[in-house]
Formats: C-alpha cells, structure tokens, sequence
C-alpha cells in the first residue's frame, strides 16, 4: 500500500473524516504533519500544495488535495488504484 501524508491540526474535522475514510480502506499508518504545532510546516505546505487549508493530502508522491477530493476520488473508484500504486498520475 502506498504511503499516506497529510497535513493536519489537531481540532479539523476534515482531516478526521480524510483519516477516517483513508482507515476504511486499510490505510495503516498516516504520516500526520501538524500544522497548528509547527507553524513552518504550514508554509511548506502552502508553498507545496497552494492551498492554505487542511488536511492536505499525499498518497505517494501524488498530491490528492483536501477531503473533498479524497472524497471524489472515492466515489470514483481511483482512490482503491492509487493507494495500490503510489505513483499514479492523477489525470
């Protein structure tokens, strides 16, 4: 299985449904980088993603976004193949 990283605080009910959903599919460890403790980690996270809100979400090296579009790709089917793969493309 793919490795999972998500950038998170402590108190986003976002990030809890995104870890929530990500256990569901057998995900057994989420590499959390809190952001409401390390305040630096917010800016690489900005600088990386472009976005400010959490939770932001890897699977892999591919940046699937926040719970919304972890949500969709769900919906799709595309989050059982990347989470298999680890390196897909998300096209």
């Amino acid at each position: 299985m793919a490795e999972v990283t998500m950038y998170s605080t402590g108190v986003c009910p976002f990030c809890q449904m995104a870890e929530r959903l990500l256990r569901s599919k057998g995900v057994s460890a989420i590499a959390k980088i809190r952001v409401d403790l390390e305040p630096g980690r917010r800016v690489e996270m900005m600088e990386k993603t472009g976005r400010r809100t959490v939770p932001q979400i890897y699977i892999g090296e591919t940046h699937v976004g926040g719970y919304e579009d972890l949500a969709a790709l769900d919906r799709t089917g595309r989050l059982d193949e990347l989470l298999r793969a680890g390196r897909e493309e998300l096209t």
